[in-house]
C-alpha cells in the first residue's frame, strides 16, 4: 500500500514539473496578441509597427513614424524568450552605436506586457495593452531629464 501512494505521489509530481516546464518555454505565447500590423494615423503622421514571430521563442517588429514622405523615427525591436524571462531589445537607428539596448519583462498576461530598464536614459520603461475593437497602447515612460514623461501610442490592427 505505501509503495503506491508512493508512486502516486511521484507519479503526480512528475506530471505538474512537466506542465510547469512547457509553460515556462511557452512564455512568449502570451504575446501571441502582439502579432500582425498597427498603425496610427494623425495630424503628425502615421505610425507604423509591424509584429511578426519568427520562431517558437523569438518576435520581431519594424516600427517607424513617417510624416508626409520622410522617415523620421525607424526601431527595429526583437521580443524573445530565453529560458523563463521575455526581453524587449530595441534598435534605434542613429541612437547608442545602433545596438540594440534591453528591457527585461517585469509584468506579463494576455492583456499587457511591460519591459523595465532603469539604466536607460529615456524611455525607462516600455508597456504595451491590448485593447478593444483591435487596438493597441504602446507607452514609454520614465525619466527625462530630470523630470518624469511619458508618451502614449493608440494604434489599430491592419
Amino acid at each position: 500500500m505505501f509503495q503506491k501512494i508512493t508512486l502516486s505521489v511521484l507519479l503526480i509530481a512528475a506530471v505538474s514539473c512537466q506542465k510547469k516546464d512547457s509553460a515556462e518555454k511557452d512564455k512568449i505565447k502570451i504575446a501571441d496578441w502582439l502579432i500582425g500590423n498597427w498603425e496610427n494615423k494623425s495630424p503628425e503622421g502615421i505610425l507604423t509597427e509591424n509584429w511578426q514571430k519568427l520562431n517558437d521563442s523569438t518576435f520581431s517588429a519594424a516600427s517607424y513614424f513617417i510624416k508626409e514622405k520622410d522617415t523620421i523615427h525607424f526601431e527595429n525591436i526583437v521580443l524573445s524568450q530565453k529560458e523563463e524571462t521575455l526581453t524587449y531589445f530595441a534598435t534605434v537607428k542613429g541612437q547608442n552605436d545602433d545596438k540594440p539596448v534591453a528591457f527585461q519583462s517585469t509584468a506579463e498576461s494576455d492583456k499587457q506586457l511591460v519591459f523595465e530598464n532603469p539604466k536607460h536614459d529615456y524611455p525607462q520603461k516600455i508597456t504595451y495593452t491590448k485593447g478593444a475593437n483591435n487596438t493597441l497602447t504602446a507607452e514609454i515612460s520614465g525619466n527625462l531629464n530630470g523630470k518624469p514623461s511619458s508618451e502614449k501610442f493608440v494604434m489599430t490592427k491592419k
